[in-house]
């Protein structure tokens, strides 16, 4: 079927069927790294299957109001089709029997933006497109959420994620949603396609229901960030670079408190330092890790059975005889 006519009946849809999601978000590619991302906030439960959409090379896309979630999709597979955002956006919105309630917004891998806000979204309505980027809200307290995220987005420091956060908060400051808030998402990937989508995606995740959605996002994407540092400490154990596995362990143990991964962190740190020969110092991380949950010691003794640990009486015992205070 060709593309067009997939559009075509993918917007079928009768608009009283569809679910108006009052919303926030941006779309924005990182002219720097070539990062794409979409961050989104919402008075609606689990907001992130339905508004966010990303590619890594391709794009990301925004769809709410009376959402029609095909719009996302549908514009990713028209941009890698060749599609700049401004001819995807006109394609969905000239199928759609009812642009008229839609509100989308589309960045593609070249920085092109494109946005629309139907005449007869609930006010207050509207999009501010910048340099990359474009935010977007409707059913807002006031109208000057779009103009603060811009600023917000726009003077913040740091990689895509963070400033896709900055501009969501300020969006809250300047009151959000009418009704309050429930649910955020956000996605990024890679700017460039590795082949390897898993690997693409260097962020992507939802706040489902929580009464300060933004805020838990942050603390999503700072403990994501710890988590990174985990796993390129896993690929150095891999790769046999046994100090690069414990500087990143290290670093990740150190951005967040034990209690929050449950031990996680400190834990595999430990096991790092017992592999590299370094049990003493391994012992006060066991020791945090055994506070937090005591079926950790249980793990050290079944780790050795499939050789993640040394085979060795003298330091297994070591190792699980750790107490609090000893």
């Amino acid at each position: 079927m060709p593309l067009l006519a997939l559009v075509v009946a993918a917007l079928a849809t009768p608009v009283s069927a569809q679910r108006p999601v009052s919303t926030y978000s941006i779309v924005a590619r990182d002219s720097a790294s070539g990062q794409l991302g979409v961050a989104v906030q919402s008075h609606w439960f689990s907001v992130g299957p339905l508004v966010p959409w990303a590619k890594a090379g391709v794009g990301a896309v925004a769809t709410q109001s009376f959402v029609e979630v095909s719009y996302g999709p549908l514009a990713l597979e028209m941009m890698e089709a060749g599609r700049t955002a401004e001819e995807a956006l006109r394609g969905l919105v000239a199928a759609d029997p009812h642009p008229e309630v839609r509100q989308v917004a589309i960045v593609d891998a070249h920085g092109i933006v494109a946005a629309h806000t139907g005449d007869m979204d609930i006010a207050n309505a509207s999009h501010h497109i910048g340099k990359g980027y474009s935010v977007q809200a409707n059913m807002m307290l006031d109208s000057t959420v779009p103009a603060a995220m811009a600023r917000a987005y726009e003077s913040s420091k740091g990689d895509l994620a963070e400033r896709l956060l900055a501009a969501l908060e300020a969006a809250q400051g300047e009151g959000g949603d009418i009704r309050g808030r429930q649910s955020a998402a956000i996605i990024v990937v890679s700017g460039t396609p590795s082949g390897r989508p898993w690997e693409d995606r260097l962020f992507d995740l939802r706040v489902e229901d929580n009464p300060h959605p933004v805020a838990e996002l942050r603390r999503l994407v700072h403990l994501a960030r710890a988590y990174q540092h985990m796993n390129a400490g896993d690929e150095a154990v891999t790769n046999g670079d046994v100090d690069g596995a414990l500087r990143e362990y290290s670093t990740a143990a150190s951005m967040v408190p034990d209690e929050a991964t449950n031990g996680e962190m400190v834990f595999w740190h430990a096991v790092a330092l017992v592999n590299a020969g370094r049990v003493d110092e391994s012992l006060p991380l066991f020791r945090r890790a055994y506070a937090v949950d005591p079926n950790w010691r249980e793990l050290v003794r079944r780790l050795r059975a499939v050789g993640q640990l040394p085979d060795d009486d003298a330091v297994i015992v070591r190792i699980t005889a750790v107490r609090d205070g000893n």
